[in-house]
């Protein structure tokens, strides 16, 4: 049976989730994340709990036969950008997944990249995704454009997380 949590890790600034699934020993062996595309009232656009919904869906719906354990890491009702990093804690050889806000693409990857930091997770860093969302604090939709990058994949990670 998996189990579902949803964490809130530092300020909120989306309307969106990250979703992390791990195998029966513990490995990390999918993520991915679910944003609102469009400001409030428009169709693509739903809270931070609907976003955890639909990531752990997606998630299973990508994650191989052997996911037993799904994890929500980030979630939020604000509009802002967001970066999931991944990196290795060398004295504990673990994986360590986080995620970072910010007002600016540069202010979410270096808001990350401390949490990976603060957590002794200083080698094999990499960023995972990076996206823009919209949240509840979102006007009325409009005509610009955000992209949504996924900047690294790895395999199947080796180490417990």
């Amino acid at each position: 049976m998996a189990t579902i949590g949803c964490v809130i890790a530092y300020p909120t600034f989306a309307g969106d989730a990250i979703a992390i699934g791990y195998n029966y020993d513990g490995v990390w062996t999918a993520v991915t994340y679910n944003r609102s595309s469009t400001p409030k009232g428009g169709a693509h656009y739903h809270d931070a709990s609907k976003a955890c919904e639909f990531a752990l869906r997606d998630l299973r719906a990508r994650a191989s036969e052997d996911l037993v354990r799904t994890e929500i890491v980030g979630q939020s009702d604000r509009t802002g950008y967001v970066a999931v990093v991944r990196g290795t804690a060398p004295a504990r050889d673990t994986a360590v997944t986080a995620v970072g806000r910010g007002k600016s693409q540069a202010e979410a990857d270096s808001n990350a990249l401390k949490v990976l930091s603060e957590r002794d997770a200083t080698t094999e860093e990499a960023i995972v995704y990076r996206y823009f969302s919209y949240g509840a604090d979102s006007g009325r939709p409009s005509n610009s454009k955000h992209s949504i990058r996924r900047i690294a994949t790895s395999a199947t990670n080796k180490r417990r997380t």
